[in-house]
């Protein structure tokens, strides 16, 4: 287990960070005073309507995280939640992050997938196979990863309760420490450990590939 989880980490990305699409729109519908107001900002059906298949990112080579919020979809401001569609290519995974300010809840629609979840210190791993119809949950501020464990392309369903989660990525995060902090905290083990660090990927779509073991099962490269 150790050992799967440093490779989630030494080949991790953070998951995509959503900037607000329509600052002026978001703006008014949080000072509108009731409902009716709000019914008279977003006035067509258009305004109404996302379309995840549609958003920059949404890929599965290798993946991506595509969130309905109040960042990317105006109307989910003020309504306390975020819905997430989850796109896993063969092999892909989400690596280990948190969400600091949701509890999240997630259903597999298809796929072969495993999920492992850490809440918090004296707590052992909840180890979920997500497959289609099979819902887990990651608690708020849990410590969470994801891998499509199949050969083929793996989906699932997202929910949040709150419209800005927040997203801490377990490596982008730790290494913002300065060099000597880091050290210490992995115990001064003999490797270039600021070296590794260079080479986390910053923010991307979400997914990065995943295992050796599952790569070489599915014939695939790198």
């Amino acid at each position: 287990m150790i050992r799967f989880f440093l490779s989630l980490f030494f080949f991790g990305a953070a998951l995509a960070v959503d900037k607000t699409s329509n600052p002026d729109l978001s703006g008014r519908l949080k000072m509108a005073t009731t409902n009716l107001d709000r019914h008279g900002i977003l006035s067509s059906n258009d305004d109404w309507t996302f379309h995840y298949d549609k958003q920059d990112g949404y890929t599965f080579r290798p993946g991506s995280v595509v969130n309905a919020n109040a960042a990317t979809f105006p109307a989910m401001t003020g309504v306390g939640m975020t819905l997430t569609m989850l796109n896993l290519g063969p092999c892909a995974m989400l690596p280990p992050h948190s969400h600091p300010r949701a509890t999240n809840l997630v259903v597999a629609v298809k796929g072969n997938t495993t999920s492992y979840m850490i809440g918090e210190n004296g707590v052992g791993t909840v180890e979920v196979n997500l497959q289609p119809n099979v819902m887990t949950i990651f608690p708020a501020g849990s410590l969470h990863a994801m891998q499509n464990n199949g050969c083929e392309d793996a989906q699932l369903v997202s929910a949040l309760n709150s419209d800005d989660t927040g997203t801490l990525n377990a490596l982008n995060g730790l290494y913002q420490l300065p060099p000597d902090i880091l050290k210490a905290a992995f115990g001064y083990v003999d490797m270039d450990i600021q070296s590794m660090g260079k080479s986390v990927p910053d923010v991307g779509t979400g997914s990065v590939k995943g295992s050796d073991e599952c790569f070489k099962r599915c014939g695939l490269s790198h």
